[in-house]
């Protein structure tokens, strides 16, 4: 059964040798966001915290806020890339995340290569890559460059090519940040299509997006996250009400402060 069950999970990335005020400035506008705590040798970013879930097939979960609100962070938690510090994170079924341009990708190899790659990293046999190896290869339209090495590739060839492998497997859990970008406009537009059939395929999603029109368009229901909390949990219309009305009074006090 595909199921993601998150009981309390909390993330802290220490950082040592340096507690003073410029560190925590830094932090503080540093996209990774969540709070600071500090003793007397080191700082602390608690990145998430208190995070508790329960998704299963069919769900399809839409994360919003501000930029540092631990969007990314969860979907990275969710994915394996990070260890929780505190609480407990189960999950059942095939995981791809659709984030990071290069990840899982050698850059010494060329594209064809990470293809396979990739492939086996996203739980494929080496069969079941070379029966799709020419569709992303087509889809791609980087033609003579799946020759060369991927870092000879601009940023946006390297993300068209892990976009196009991410999308050619069948997933039970989808993480995907919209953020990622595949491209031209041109490209986009293909882009756009595959990555809808993709997400129909898929038996749960979770997306991080700053799109109402794409959250009420996918989304079954949504999480406003600021500052590595959940600040509410609840159907898409009412979370995205509260975030927008929240984000209006912090202009208004901002305004209010600069006059």
């Amino acid at each position: 059964m595909v199921h993601i069950h998150a009981e309390r999970v909390g993330i802290d990335f220490p950082i040592y040798g340096n507690t003073g005020r410029s560190l925590k400035n830094s932090i503080l506008h540093a996209t990774t966001g969540g709070r600071l705590a500090t003793t007397a040798s080191r700082t602390v970013v608690a990145a998430l915290s208190n995070i508790s879930l329960d998704l299963r097939e069919g769900d399809r979960l839409g994360l919003v806020g501000g930029n540092g609100a631990g969007k990314t962070t969860l979907l990275r938690v969710l994915a394996s890339i990070y260890e929780p510090t505190r609480g407990t994170l189960t999950t059942s079924g095939q995981i791809v995340p659709l984030f990071g341009g290069s990840l899982g990708m050698d850059l010494e190899l060329p594209g064809f290569d990470n293809i396979i790659l990739r492939g086996m990293i996203l739980g494929l046999s080496r069969r079941q890559i070379m029966n799709k190896i020419d569709d992303i290869a087509a889809f791609t339209e980087l033609e003579d460059f799946l020759h060369l090495p991927v870092r000879t590739y601009s940023a946006g060839m390297r993300v068209r090519l892990a976009f196009a492998i991410s999308t050619s497997v069948d997933a039970d859990i989808l993480l995907l940040d919209e953020g990622v970008g595949a491209g031209d406009a041109s490209f986009m537009n293909k882009a756009q299509a595959r990555l809808l059939d993709f997400v129909e395929r898929t038996g749960l999603l979770v997306l991080a997006t700053h799109s109402t029109t794409l959250m009420r368009k996918i989304c079954s229901h949504a999480i406003w996250m600021h500052r590595g909390e959940i600040k509410r949990h609840g159907p898409v219309d009412d979370v995205m009400t509260e975030y927008r009305e929240w984000i209006l009074e912090q202009q208004r006090l901002r305004a209010e402060k600069a006059a």
